[in-house]
């Protein structure tokens, strides 16, 4: 199945309570190509770049199947560059510097050869980009998911609507479901959410996990404990690769398979916080992948339980 991941192509500098760097890959597109090229032959890739992005990450995805065709190089201004500090929950931050640079004016084309897409995936970007995208595909994908920030819900939120009837998943965080929707409940706001447009509502928790909305159906998916957690900052973005990947991979857009792909999403994003950047990423085998993927189920395995549930809730009645 064909995959396209829209998004940003970045440098940013990072300040953790345990640890500091200078300018490292990052971006949108950078950590959900790379997450979704573990599910994924070929990832197409959209973006925009300058001239000081380094060769060598360029070659890193493309040995990892990620197609470049879609990647603009403007060679007469920098890459978009974002730096922000950690406190010490790790779930807020400070903005510290943010340069647009080739983004301000970032105006995406889809390649010829990307227009066989079966799932597209739209990084965190202007709404009004998202849906140029989606309005230049000549047959609509499958499926359709995207990612979105407080930002634009602050600034563009009459876009950000119309983009929204034009999808099928959209992916947040719990703090952007509640201003989006204006409802402090998140089974409330995923019902107002979900009559924007989007079938399918995925809402991040971060180290608390992730919950899936369909209808009327839920899907809670745990967070995994773990013993180290360096930088948070690509962890959104590699769930929405993990997610996006093994759907397309399987395609299967079914409530239950999409309850697989936050597994997975969530799976991969827990590799992403154990180090600076894609690093940790970077280097994953597919071999850890399913492990990690089995730790987060056995974290949720009540089979072994059900049964005595069952007959304590016969006896007392």
């Amino acid at each position: 199945m064909s995959l396209v991941v829209v998004g940003s192509m970045a440098y940013d500098a990072i300040e953790t309570p345990f640890g500091k760097t200078d300018k490292i890959l990052g971006g949108a597109a950078t950590f959900i190509s790379i997450a979704a090229s573990y599910f994924m032959e070929k990832v197409n890739a959209i973006s925009v770049i300058g001239y000081d992005f380094d060769e060598k990450y360029l070659e890193m995805m493309r040995s990892k199947g990620i197609d470049l065709d879609g990647v603009e190089l403007i060679s007469d201004q920098k890459s978009f560059f974002w730096s922000g500090r950690y406190h010490n929950d790790m779930n807020s931050r400070d903005t510290l510097v943010t340069e647009l640079n080739v983004l301000a004016n970032f105006d995406p084309k889809v390649p010829e050869s990307y227009q066989d897409c079966e799932f597209l995936m739209l990084g965190n970007l202007t709404p009004d980009i998202q849906r140029s995208v989606i309005n230049q595909m000549k047959k609509r994908p499958k499926l359709i998911a995207l990612d979105t920030m407080n930002f634009w819900i602050d600034n563009t939120l009459d876009s950000l609507k119309e983009t929204l009837t034009m999808i099928d998943v959209l992916i947040i965080n719990d703090e952007e479901a509640r201003q989006l929707s204006g409802d402090y409940s998140l089974k409330v706001a995923a019902q107002t959410i979900m009559k924007m447009g989007p079938e399918y509502l995925v809402i991040k928790k971060g180290e608390h996990g992730a919950l899936l909305f369909h209808k009327n159906e839920i899907f809670s998916a745990p967070g995994l404990p773990l013993e180290e957690v360096y930088d948070p900052t690509g962890a959104g973005d590699t769930f929405a690769g993990g997610f996006i990947g093994h759907l397309a991979k399987s395609n299967d857009i079914s409530f239950t398979n999409m309850k697989r792909a936050v597994i997975y999403g969530s799976a991969l994003a827990s590799f992403c916080v154990e180090k600076f950047g894609t690093e940790r990423l970077e280097g994953l085998t597919l071999g850890e992948v399913e492990n990690r993927v089995r730790q987060f189920v056995n974290l949720a395995d009540f089979d072994m339980l059900s049964q005595d549930i069952s007959d304590a809730l016969d006896q007392s009645a």
